[in-house]
């Protein structure tokens, strides 16, 4: 078993289910601390005994990315508890859309922007301060394929908030280099999460539709994001900044 991150904090937002538990799995697999975070407790609770069920080491920590005190707070916690912050992935996420952008309603827009946009940069700033204060540390921002790679009709507000997180994240990757923070983004297609079914869908209609609609044919698991995500925080990126993974299936080739 690697040990990639043995004795390094991880962060991981969003961590209650999906790509962010598997990705915080994925962590503690290689050892090491995982902070969990997200809006509900019971959720991040699962994921926290998942992690110890394979002897791993993990908190849950609640918090709403969109609101600076509580993100900030939830760097601090992550400190106290473990002593550090060496790793934070920043992949809270909302998914809204089905309408042309004149129907876009009003609270879906501002959802997507507080969670999807705003909630990045509030994570961003309380990370870097953290890191730049303290020897450095490595950022992964979720970002995705809809969005800087890839137009759909209809996700007009989806695509332009994921566009946000991936220019963030190039902002921020020249802005703090030279701080020790070295910050890119992983962009996902479709993967083997509840979000990529359509309404109504189950599993195997999905994997029909994507021999049809995916280069690859299938949609992506889990692990194979995380995977992704494990590379660029790991010392074999040390020379990776600024740059957006793409994992779609040749999707948006």
């Amino acid at each position: 078993m690697s040990t990639r991150f043995a004795d390094r904090t991880v962060l991981v937002t969003g961590a209650g289910s999906g790509l962010g538990r598997a990705i915080a799995l994925a962590f503690a697999a290689e050892g090491a601390r995982v902070a969990v975070a997200g809006r509900s407790a019971d959720p991040l609770a699962e994921t926290v005994a998942l992690i110890e069920k394979e002897g791993g080491t993990a908190a849950a920590l609640t918090a709403d990315v969109s609101r600076s005190a509580e993100v900030r707070a939830l760097v601090r916690q992550t400190v106290e508890l473990f002593g550090g912050l060496e790793v934070a992935v920043n992949n809270a996420g909302v998914f809204r859309g089905g309408q042309p952008i004149a129907d876009l309603p009003e609270a879906d827009w501002q959802t997507l922007l507080d969670i999807n946009v705003t909630g990045v940069l509030l994570s961003m700033q309380a990370e870097i301060a953290h890191m730049r204060a303290n020897g450095g540390g490595t950022i992964v921002n979720i970002s995705s394929n809809l969005g800087a790679h890839q137009r759909r009709p209809g996700l007009g507000g989806y695509l332009a908030s994921k566009a946000a997180v991936s220019a963030l994240t190039r902002g921020a990757a020249l802005d703090h280099v030279r701080d020790g923070v070295r910050i890119n983004a992983v962009s996902p297609g479709a993967s083997d999460t509840t979000m990529s079914l359509l309404p109504g869908e189950t599993p195997a209609g999905r994997a029909t539709r994507m021999r049809g609609e995916s280069p690859l044919g299938r949609v992506a698991a889990t692990g194979e994001v995380a995977a992704a995500v494990l590379y660029l925080a790991s010392p074999d990126a040390a020379s990776v900044v600024g740059a957006d993974l793409v994992i779609d299936g040749g999707a948006s080739a």
